[in-house]
C-alpha cells in the first residue's frame, strides 16, 4: 500500500509539473521529494544533481556571454545563408543546423534562434513549415547525447569510465549515430501532412491576412566582437575534449590530475565566459537578460527538481528494482531504451532522465554497449506537446501547419521523434559493437 501512495506521489508530482509547464517542473519535483519523505524515504541532498547543474550552468554562462557579444546573431546569419541556398531542400538542411549548434553548444535552447528562419525559408520554397521545424526540433534535442560538453554526456561517461568505456568512445558512438538518424528522420517528415498550398488551415489563415508575407533577409552589420566570441567559445569546447582525453584512463597521460574533468569543464567555460566579456567589451551584467541565460536556469531548476526526485524513489527501491528488472533486461537489453523513452516523455530532462536511471540500470547487469546504445532514448522530450522549443516552434508557424491536434498526441513531433530515436538506438548497437 505504502509503495502505491509513494508512486502516486512521484508521477503526480511529474504530472502536476508538466501542466503547470516551465520552471515548474522543478518546483513541483521538490513537492515530490519533500511528500516521499513524509512517508519515510529518506531524503539526502547526495541525491541531488550538483555536477550536472554546475555544468549546465557554466555552459549556459558562456553561451549567454557569447550571445550578449553577438556571436549567437552571426551563427544565425551563417545558418540562415545555409538554408537559403536551397529553400526546396530546408527539412534536410534545418536539422542540420540544429544539430550542429546544438552539439557545439551543449544545449538545445540553440534552437529556438533558428525556428523563426526555418519558417521563413520553408514559405520561400513553397514546403509545409511542419516538416522542417518537426524534425529540427527532434534534432536538437537529439544532439544532446552527442554534445561533448553536455551535462547528459559527461555524467554517462562518468558512470561508463569503471566499466572501461571512455568519454571520447561515448561520443565516438553518439555523434555518427545521432547524426545519420537525421536523414530517414527528415526523408518521413517530409511526406507527412498535406503541402502548403492545400492545407485548408494555411489557406483560411492567408484570407485572413495572418501570414507574413516574404521579407528579404536583412544585412546587419556583425556587431565587432561578435566572429571572436564565437572562436573562443569553440576553442573552450576543444580545450575541454583534449584535456578530458588526457585524463582519461585509456590515455592516461595525466594519471593523477589536480582538476578532474567535471571541475575543468566548468572551470573552462566560465574562463570562456571572462574571456568573451572582456574581448567584446560588454556590460558584464546584461548577460543576466539574455534569453538563452533565462532559459538556462529555468532548466537546472528543473534538472535540479525532478532528478532529485527520481534518484530518491530509484534509490530507496533500488534492490526490489534489480530483483523484478534484472532478469527482464538480461532476457531483453532493448527494453531499457523503451523504459528511458517513457521516463524522459516525464522528466523533461535528458541529463535528468540519466541521472535517474542509468546507474541503476547498470547496477542490474545491463552492458555497457546496450547502456550507450540506449542513451539516445533519453531525448524523448517531444512526446508531450510542452517542451519549450516545442511550443515555440508552433507558435512561430504563422501558416498554422505546425499545430497539436485536439488528442494531445497528434502532433507532427510525435512520428518523427519516434524514428529519429529508434534510428539513433539501432546505429548505436551497430557502431558501439565496433567502437567498445
Amino acid at each position: 500500500m505504502l509503495l502505491i501512495v509513494r508512486l502516486a506521489i512521484l508521477f503526480g508530482a511529474i504530472v502536476l509539473g508538466a501542466r503547470m509547464g516551465s520552471v515548474a517542473i522543478g518546483f513541483a519535483g521538490g513537492l515530490g521529494v519533500l511528500l516521499l519523505g513524509l512517508t519515510g524515504v529518506p531524503v539526502t541532498a547526495e541525491d541531488i544533481p550538483f555536477d550536472v547543474i554546475g555544468i549546465i550552468m557554466c555552459v549556459i554562462a558562456a553561451i549567454s556571454a557569447m550571445q550578449l557579444a553577438g556571436g549567437m546573431d552571426y551563427l544565425v546569419r551563417l545558418a540562415e545563408q545555409f538554408l537559403r541556398r536551397n529553400p526546396k531542400r530546408v527539412t534536410l538542411y534545418a536539422p542540420i543546423v540544429t544539430w550542429l549548434m546544438t552539439v557545439l553548444a551543449g544545449t538545445g535552447h540553440t534552437a529556438f534562434s533558428t525556428l523563426p528562419v526555418i519558417v521563413e525559408v520553408a514559405k520561400e520554397g513553397k514546403v509545409r513549415p511542419s516538416r522542417p521545424l518537426s524534425v529540427a526540433v527532434i534534432a536538437s534535442q537529439m544532439a544532446i547525447v552527442a554534445s561533448p560538453i553536455s551535462a547528459a554526456v559527461v555524467f554517462m561517461a562518468s558512470i561508463l569510465e569503471p566499466l572501461g568505456v571512455g568519454y571520447l568512445q561515448l561520443l565516438a558512438v553518439m555523434i555518427p549515430a545521432t547524426f545519420l538518424a537525421i536523414f530517414p528522420t527528415a526523408w518521413v517528415a517530409n511526406r507527412m501532412g498535406r503541402d502548403l498550398e492545400e492545407d485548408p488551415v494555411y489557406r483560411e489563415r492567408v484570407r485572413q491576412g495572418l501570414v507574413a508575407k516574404h521579407e528579404a533577409p536583412s544585412a546587419a552589420a556583425t556587431p565587432p566582437g561578435a566572429r571572436a566570441s564565437v572562436w573562443v567559445f569553440l576553442a573552450a569546447i576543444v580545450a575541454v575534449m583534449i584535456y578530458a582525453t588526457l585524463i582519461s584512463e585509456q590515455v592516461g597521460l595525466i594519471a593523477e590530475p589536480t582538476v578532474p574533468r567535471n571541475e575543468a569543464i566548468m572551470a573552462i567555460m566560465l574562463a570562456a565566459a571572462a574571456c568573451i566579456i572582456l574581448i567584446s567589451r560588454t556590460a558584464a551584467a546584461e548577460v543576466l537578460n539574455t534569453q538563452v541565460f533565462r532559459s538556462g536556469m529555468s532548466a537546472c531548476v528543473c534538472v535540479l527538481g525532478v532528478a532529485w526526485l527520481g534518484t530518491t524513489f530509484i534509490n530507496h527501491y533500488i534492490e526490489d528494482i534489480k530483483t523484478i528488472a534484472g532478469g527482464v533486461l538480461e532476457a531483453q537489453p532493448w527494453l531499457l531504451a523503451v523504459v528511458l523513452f517513457f521516463a524522459a516523455c516525464l522528466l523533461y530532462s535528458q541529463a535528468a532522465t540519466a541521472k535517474a536511471l542509468m546507474p541503476a540500470a547498470l547496477a542490474i547487469g545491463v552492458s555497457p554497449l546496450t547502456a550507450v546504445a540506449a542513451f539516445p532514448a533519453v531525448s524523448a522530450l517531444f512526446v508531450l506537446p510542452t517542451y519549450p522549443t516545442l511550443l515555440a516552434a508552433v507558435e512561430m508557424d504563422d501558416t498554422g501547419s505546425t499545430r497539436i491536434g485536439k488528442y494531445v498526441f497528434d502532433h507532427p513531433f510525435l512520428v518523427p521523434g519516434v524514428i529519429c530515436i529508434t534510428t539513433a538506438v539501432l546505429l548505436g548497437y551497430g557502431i558501439g559493437a565496433v567502437v567498445l
